[in-house]
């Protein structure tokens, strides 16, 4: 017998490679079940909605991105919280639910962008946090209530990766990520660093 858990694994990979396929809008439970291979009825019992079924695959997709990013070491905690974002940002400008979701139907990441926080972005604030708290102490990062800077830190990466497309005329994906190594490295320096 199959686990509920690798039913919403299924699930959800199937609902990834229908919106990466069809987009969010033409996405519907039934295309999901079919593709995963289950009955609808198990799907709807999980999930009311498209819209519940895309949030949950984007928590997970993200939560992915965000244990990679965890993954840089060496240096002073500053140097290895910028490195975490160029890696997480390179990741997801190349994501192909993301960018078909930025691309195509950006509304979907409007509630998060202006309204709420999210699941993913409440464990990249964890991560942030914990990051900007190991920098005070070895001095690499300026004083400052470390949630308020980590909120300031994830909104400025959320805002550069959504609004890519602003700056491909003049800025590449490198130049854009070292942009915001920069911009994250002085916001978060010591006073005596800037």
């Amino acid at each position: 017998m199959t686990s509920r858990r690798n039913v919403e694994d299924a699930v959800l990979d199937a609902a990834r490679a229908c919106v990466e396929a069809f987009g969010i809008r033409r996405t519907t439970l039934t295309d999901v079940a079919r593709r995963a291979g289950v009955s609808r009825p198990t799907v709807y019992r999980r999930w009311p909605d498209v819209t519940a079924l895309v949030a949950d695959l984007l928590t997970r997709e993200l939560l992915a991105l965000l244990d990679r990013a965890g993954e840089q070491g060496g240096g002073t905690a500053r140097e290895r919280l910028t490195a975490q974002a160029d890696g997480l940002m390179r990741r997801a400008l190349r994501h192909p639910l993301f960018t078909r979701i930025i691309d195509h139907e950006p509304e979907t990441m409007a509630v998060y962008a202006f309204q709420r926080l999210g699941t993913s972005q409440f464990a990249a604030l964890d991560l942030l946090r914990t990051g900007i708290e190991d920098g005070q102490a070895d001095g690499s990062i300026r004083g400052g209530d470390p949630e308020a800077l980590a909120r300031v830190v994830l909104l400025s990466v959320q805002g550069l990766m959504t609004s890519r497309r602003l700056t491909e005329d003049v800025l590449d994906e490198d130049a854009l990520v070292a942009e915001a190594r920069r911009l994250l490295d002085g916001y978060l320096a010591p006073e005596g660093d800037r």
